[in-house]
């Protein structure tokens, strides 16, 4: 490959945590899918499932480059069911010294939906451990900014082929998981980025009412917070991929509550 080239995708690679469930020694505990559902009593209960809760303390020096909080604990909460122009779950952030209370985890059923309580019940359980590894983008397109033709990421006349090296090389080097915390978002069928796409459909929810703006429709000023893979373990969502995405400014800010989630599903 020309050098212009191999510094074009060392510059556009991010590293990630990548997070599996087992009971192993294959890396240090950094948080668990499931378990008890811990808040502070100040926090209203999520309207949206408990899938994972990762100790920020515990992830590995350097796995991410996001502005994440130092320490306590990130709980991820989602329904992995296509929506349109909402946010399809929750993040909070809970401080290491925070008192915390046992909240009911199928709370966020309300209208007692038994579909959703079924697709709950096989949620996975369990240790997460996580290893740092290198991330780079599956998708081919973009649609930059105020333009509605979508074009090569990233701008490289053979990025078709490139990315179909990184698909069959990927699993050799950088294996994926259950979770994935920052890097570049992944789903089944990927030709969009999954962030650019969750920026849009947050623009969108603000047009329509669902959001609380102000939102930008530049896949530029948002990150991954996180990725999680649901259809490998829940029942009846099988290929479906969960996309925790944020506006840089309001992680820095550490406003958990901005987090827009997509869900993509092909049933």
């Amino acid at each position: 490959m020309p050098a212009d080239d191999v510094e074009r995708w060392l510059a556009t690679a991010r590293p990630c945590a990548t997070l599996t469930l087992s009971d192993d020694d294959t890396g240090p505990v950094v948080g668990r899918f499931g378990g008890p559902l811990l808040l502070p009593a100040d926090t209203p209960d999520p309207g949206h499932p408990f899938v994972a809760s990762v100790d920020l303390a515990a992830l590995p020096a350097g796995a991410t480059d996001l502005l994440l909080p130092p320490d306590g604990r990130l709980l991820f909460f989602a329904l992995p069911e296509a929506g349109d122009r909402t946010s399809m779950g929750t993040v909070i952030h809970v401080p290491a010294d925070a008192a915390v209370t046992p909240r009911d985890s199928y709370a966020w059923n309300s209208a007692n939906i038994a579909e959703y309580d079924r697709v709950f019940a096989s949620y996975p359980e369990g240790p997460l451990r996580a290893r740092t590894d290198v991330s780079l983008p599956h998708h081919q397109f973009i649609v930059p900014a105020g333009e509605e033709e979508a074009v090569y990421l990233p701008g490289h006349p053979y990025c078709s082929e490139l990315v179909e090296i990184w698909e069959d090389t990927k699993n050799l080097i950088a294996p994926s998981a259950q979770m994935q915390i920052g890097g570049y978002a992944d789903e089944e069928a990927v030709e969009f980025d999954p962030v650019d796409v969750a920026a849009s459909l947050a623009a969108q929810a603000v047009d329509a009412g669902h959001w609380d703006g102000p939102v930008s429709d530049d896949v530029a000023d948002w990150v991954l917070l996180a990725d999680w893979y649901a259809g490998r373990d829940v029942k009846r969502r099988e290929g479906a991929t969960v996309h925790w995405a944020i506006q840089r400014e309001d992680l820095a800010a550490r406003r958990f509550e901005r987090v827009f989630t997509t869900v993509f599903w092909n049933p």
